[in-house]
């Protein structure tokens, strides 16, 4: 058995984690948020929180605790014991944009004339320096170096000529542009909120008299919640005792949908469902394409843990080679592979993987991995599994190359940081050090989710739905 550390600098972040909860009849929702967050983990490992507040309670009294690290790091049961309130929301966050600081990890909790606001925004804003600049020059002191604060900036102001929050929320999205699945507690409303391309997720639950949104389905399993549907694109979703569920469609179908396929690829879990689609069954179907478009003679198909596996199974299907466990990933890492930046993923980022020598040795085998970024970890996972003593590497990826930078909360880098920049299959193959090299076709991706609804691939083609900024914005507030 072979022992190596892998640096983490050819995955890309995992964006953010969203879940927001209101009990009807009353009970503190603090301990439901966090094992919500346990599940959304995957979305982000560099800070988390919970906001909550008691609506029969003094108004614009909010507790909320965050930090920085995993959730099982940051909370305790004292701290989720001392948290009273049956509304409340919760984030976990992956920086895309602002820097990994405490004081960037949300939900952001506002107060102002008109009370008391909590939010959680999962997604990048393409015209955020605008606005941001905008709000400056009206007096506005900014406390982060996030987008999220100019969205609850402009709630907020919008409230003080509105007559809901919801209706503030609804003039701030005509001002907005780009990815935002938000999750907004005021004193007696619970809010939900997804751009009109509908780049993230974000969907409804019910447990008793419990109404919840969530990133995922997978958060709502967790809790023992009922999946009730999808937040639609452009939809602000309204949670009340008085009037249960109301719906605000008027952005619905403004403009053409844009869903992120990546979190069909890559970054949800393969138990979640996304827009009536099943992540386990897209990955799958990667998989099939892989062996159908690009087969190989081999022995074994083993996937790089753990995004990589459910594409490995699918290949092993569609081409009959068997399938094997190749690697062991050590579920205790913690936060060693979490920090943004190449220089700090280079240095000090590592996920230590285990290759099974009798699993590959004397073996041609066929690997399968989500993406690849930078190259910078698959030409180590290929030594590897030569070092067990695989006589023979074909590497299949269940993506096309990246080729564009993402502007709407995936950290796809630059473009001239990109392996496949400039480039030809052949030489990332030879960089890798792999016998043969192949990526699921770009034509295939809409087949991924059965064509049920547009996609948004412009890490792929460089066309995205919303015209991106004219310069890499993301971090562009921070001195």
């Amino acid at each position: 058995m072979k022992n190596y550390f892998l640096s983490e600098s050819d995955k890309i972040g995992e964006e953010c984690g969203v879940f927001g909860m209101y009990d009807f009849d009353g009970g503190d929702v603090a301990q439901s948020i966090y094992y919500g967050l346990l599940s959304l983990q995957h979305r982000g490992q560099e800070s988390c929180g919970i906001a909550v507040s008691e609506t029969m309670g003094p108004k614009g009294k909010v507790t909320s605790h965050k930090d920085m690290g995993l959730v099982n790091e940051a909370f305790n049961h004292d701290i989720l014991s001392g948290m009273h309130g049956d509304i409340g929301v919760g984030h976990v966050r992956y920086s895309t944009a602002g820097s990994s600081t405490r004081e960037n990890a949300q939900p952001l909790v506002l107060n102002y004339v008109k009370g008391t606001l909590a939010m959680a925004h999962n997604g990048n804003l393409v015209n955020a320096p605008e606005l941001r600049e905008e709000l400056a020059y009206t007096g506005a002191i900014f406390q982060t170096t996030i987008d999220s604060e100019v969205i609850a900036y402009h709630i907020a102001r919008e409230r003080l000529n509105t007559s809901s929050v919801e209706g503030a929320v609804a003039n701030a999205m005509k001002k907005i542009k780009g990815a935002y699945s938000l999750v907004i507690m005021s004193p007696r409303k619970l809010i939900g909120a997804r751009d009109p391309n509908g780049f993230r997720p974000l969907v409804i639950g019910k447990r008793d008299n419990c109404y919840i949104l969530a990133s995922e389905t997978c958060a709502l399993d967790t809790i023992g919640a009922e999946y009730i549907r999808d937040v639609e694109p452009g939809e602000i979703v309204t949670i009340s005792p008085q009037k249960g569920i109301e719906s605000n469609r008027q952005m619905v179908g403004s403009v053409k949908c844009g869903h992120c396929i990546f979190e069909y690829i890559y970054f949800a879990r393969p138990d979640s469902i996304l827009d009536g689609v099943s992540v386990y069954e897209s990955r799958i179907k990667a998989g099939r394409f892989l062996a159908q478009d690009s087969p190989v003679e081999a022995d074994v198909v083993v996937g790089v843990p753990e995004s990589g596996n459910c594409a490995a199974l699918g290949y092993s299907m569609k081409s009959g080679i068997p399938y094997g466990q190749a690697f062991v990933k050590n579920q205790y890492i913690g936060r060693t592979f979490i920090k943004p930046g190449q220089k700090s993923r280079e240095s000090s980022v590592q996920v230590k993987l285990n290759a099974l020598k009798h699993v590959v040795d004397g073996k041609r085998v066929i690997m399968i991995d989500d993406s690849i970024v930078r190259g910078t970890t698959s030409d180590r996972i290929v030594r590897m599994l030569r070092d067990a003593g695989a006589t023979e590497v074909h590497m299949r990826v269940s993506s096309p190359p990246f080729l564009w930078p993402c502007y709407f909360g995936t950290d796809v880098p630059a473009r001239e940081q990109l392996i496949a920049y400039n480039r030809s299959i052949d030489d990332i193959c030879k960089i890798i050090g792999a016998d043969s090299l192949g990526y699921l076709k770009e034509e295939r991706l809409e087949e991924l989710v059965g064509h049920k609804f547009d996609i948004c691939k412009g890490c792929f083609t460089g066309e995205y739905p919303v015209a991106p900024p004219e310069e890499d914005i993301r971090g562009e507030f921070e001195e």
